[in-house]
């Protein structure tokens, strides 16, 4: 029998290549046959040989810089028959690449993939750059011309024979993404199942939510249930329904299992409500840290209080007035 594929955005060298092959370390339980990796040109093709069941399928999920992948998000939303059964983080710092011989004070244009320049604003600015998107990190790296710096994973600088002229240049020391492993939802529930007999596994799930109702009140009315149905949630987030304004559908990560009886209970209400609900992902529950934001991380602005030393007529206060415009 052949091996499991694994299909990643390519070419060879991509942080969702790295995600591949950690995967491919991390669920060897689960494929005697080990696995094949293979790069696919964009997330779509990736989603189609999945859905099709020729392998699973590994994509960015959410980065802690640049927040959700929404294209990839949307197409999971969309998707008819695949799910998330494991995730899979990898560690995100980025180099600088100029061509062979290329010199670096004539580039005129930096390249990586978006959320790749988005990650690597400071260097661009500092250095006058305008930007031109790539598929990939690696592919920016690969397809690299005279006057052009591209951002990518250390790796890329052997791989594609190019010269490094900076590390670890990111906006943001300690940056990390996310990555799903995908894979039909009949195949997922097989191999969840076959967690799910060890009771010391607590799991977290990803739900799409859309209430088919719109107006005052019809999303406070759908977290009571999450509330009530005593769920942790640790993110909750908006997605327009394209084209159609004021439709949203909704996406909450939830601590739990989507077979354990407050959840189900919760879904079962929500179904009954005549909402539309679809689980997008489930996978064994990362540790995770709980810090405290510092003032230091705040934004600039804003209004924020010492709840132990109330100042007296803070309302009155100009800052405020100013902050929080009443």
């Amino acid at each position: 029998m052949s091996a499991r594929k694994l299909f990643y955005l390519g070419p060879q060298g991509t942080f969702t290549h790295q995600a591949a092959v950690d995967a491919s370390e991390s669920l060897a339980h689960a494929e005697p046959r080990g696995f094949e990796l293979v790069p696919m040109d964009d997330v779509p093709q990736i989603l189609a040989a999945a859905q099709r069941g020729d392998g699973w399928g590994v994509v960015a999920w959410e980065n802690n810089v640049e927040g959700y992948v929404v294209p990839n998000l949307d197409a999971l939303i969309d998707a008819k028959n695949l799910v998330g059964f494991a995730r899979i983080g990898v560690n995100v710092s980025f180099d600088a690449y100029v061509a062979q011989g290329s010199d670096p004070d004539t580039a005129h244009v930096a390249t990586a993939h978006p959320h790749g320049l988005a990650q690597c604003k400071r260097f661009i600015a500092d250095h006058h750059l305008t930007t031109r998107p790539a598929s990939s990190n690696a592919a920016a790296c690969r397809d690299l011309k005279a006057g052009e710096i591209a951002f990518g994973p250390a790796i890329c600088g052997e791989l594609y024979d190019i010269t490094r002229i900076g590390t670890s240049v990111q906006d943001y020391q300690g940056a990390a993404t996310d990555f799903l492993v995908l894979a039909p939802r009949a195949e997922a529930a097989r191999l969840l199942d076959e967690s799910r007999a060890e009771s010391d596994i607590e799991y977290e799930s990803v739900l799409a939510l859309i209430p088919l109702a719109t107006g005052p009140g019809v999303l406070a009315d759908l977290l009571d249930v999450i509330r009530d149905a005593g769920l942790n949630m640790t993110s909750f987030i908006s997605r327009p329904i394209k084209g159609r304004t004021g439709t949203y559908s909704f996406i909450a990560t939830l601590d739990a299992a989507p077979w354990e009886r407050r959840f189900r209970d919760a879904l079962v209400e929500i179904a009954e409500h005549g909402d539309w609900a679809k689980t997008l992902a489930v996978y064994p529950r990362r540790e995770r840290p709980n810090p405290p934001v510092t003032s230091w991380m705040l934004p600039q602005g804003g209004v924020r209080l010492d709840d132990r030393h109330l100042p007296d007529h803070w309302q009155n206060s100009e800052t405020a007035g100013r902050e929080l415009m009443w």
